[in-house]
Parts: C-alpha cells; sequence; structure tokens
C-alpha cells in the first residue's frame, strides 16, 4: 500500500516530512487561490496570512508535487499527523486524480485516490476562510502579515520560485508577487521567462524575483502552511 499527498503550496519546495518519491504533476479542475486565512505561522489572529488553497474550476489544472510514503501503516500515520498538524487551517482532505508531467494529452491519470488538503469556501463554517479580495487588498496584506515561522510575503515569493524551478510558473501567483512587490516599492530586474506551455495559447506573465529577497526556509519552519 501507498500513501500519495498532494502539494500545491509551501509543500512543493518544504515537504518537511519523509518521503519515498516526489513526482511532478498536476491535477485538474483546480486554481490556486490565496483565501485561507493563516494565523500561526506566517500570521497572527490579529493580522492573519494569506495562504493558498484550492477552488474549483472546470477546465483548470494546478501544477505541484506528489509525495509518496512507503513502509506500512506506522511511516503513513507518521506522515498523516505531521501534514494535520501542519495544515491545521485546511479543513478538508480531497481525493483526486493525479497526472504526471508528460501525460497532458492523456485521458487516465498517473495516480488516483491521492490526497489533498483544502478549505471549506464558507465563512460561517470555516473560520480560516477569508474568501476573496480584490488584488490590490490581497497585496498590502500580504506585504505587511507576519508570524513566528516568518512573513506572508516570502511563502508567496517561495511558492513563485518553487513553481519557476519546476518550469510550471503560475500566472496568478506571478501577478499578484509583483502586485506585493509594487507594495514594498522594490522591483528589480528578476528572472524572465517565456515558455510555451501544451493546451490553449496564452501571453504568460514577467516573473520579477528578485535574488536577495529569497532565501532557503530555515528548520524552524517545517510546518509551514
Amino acid at each position: 500500500m501507498v500513501f500519495w499527498v498532494f502539494g500545491y503550496g509551501s509543500l512543493v519546495w518544504n515537504p518537511g516530512f519523509e518521503y519515498d518519491e516526489k513526482v511532478i504533476g498536476y491535477i485538474k479542475d483546480y486554481r490556486r487561490v490565496f483565501d485561507v486565512a493563516c494565523i500561526d505561522h506566517r500570521g497572527t489572529p490579529e493580522h492573519p496570512a494569506r495562504t493558498c488553497s484550492l477552488e474549483y474550476q472546470k477546465g483548470a489544472i494546478c501544477w505541484g508535487a506528489a509525495y509518496s510514503v512507503r513502509g506500512g501503516p506506522e511511516r503513513e500515520k507518521l506522515a498523516m499527523e505531521y501534514l494535520e498538524r501542519r495544515e491545521c487551517e485546511y479543513d478538508l482532505k480531497t481525493l483526486v486524480n493525479f497526472y504526471k508531467e508528460g501525460d497532458f494529452s492523456e485521458s487516465e491519470p498517473s495516480l488516483t485516490g491521492v490526497i489533498v488538503f483544502t478549505s471549506t469556501p464558507d465563512k460561517e463554517s470555516n473560520k480560516y476562510y477569508l474568501g476573496p479580495a480584490p488584488l490590490e487588498d490581497m497585496a498590502r496584506q500580504i506585504a505587511t502579515a507576519f508570524g513566528p515561522c516568518g512573513n506572508n510575503r516570502d511563502y508567496l515569493f517561495l511558492l513563485e520560485k518553487a513553481m519557476f524551478d519546476i518550469d510550471h510558473e503560475d500566472d496568478y501567483v506571478i501577478e499578484l508577487a509583483n502586485e506585493v512587490r509594487k507594495v514594498l516599492g522594490t522591483g528589480g530586474n528578476g528572472i524572465l521567462k517565456e515558455k510555451k506551455l501544451a493546451g490553449p495559447p496564452h501571453l504568460p506573465l514577467k516573473s520579477h524575483i528578485p535574488a536577495l529577497q529569497l532565501h532557503l526556509l530555515p528548520e524552524a519552519i517545517a510546518m509551514d502552511s
């Protein structure tokens, strides 16, 4: 028996648990949104950070990384206990189909029953759900929020870099990150990259990633959302 979990946020660059295999790929009909409040890692109850969750959107794809844990029930239990502590603001575990890189045109998934942590999009039943907001408002919140594990903007910039590193940048992440840089008054030459992706043609956004703003997460941030 193999345990698989899909990461689309900080799990992409900082899984934080022992795993046997990491596979780059995507899930269908979901897109990233920054609608979840983080009050104990990169924010506080008074000034919550915004971290990403998934929103259902027919026809969308979300790239990330799937991790497997083998070795029996005990190893799976340890990994799940860690993930449940880490992803405490995410109240749902959804089982999804996962498609490996290179399987874009395939109708059959590479993996089924892959676990992904998501958040109920309802403010009444889910206290961590912030809901959507104008891009400028989210950028101001992300630019200023910080908590015990660091500031909110580094979470966003590290996600931007992680998606660049796996060669599947997310236009929404780039747009939000560039808006945060406007709030901070920083720009930099960054990384300019245009890629041809399978699927409908589009004009890729330009990613401006200042080299000095990106740092590896310290060991203390292993519980980051």
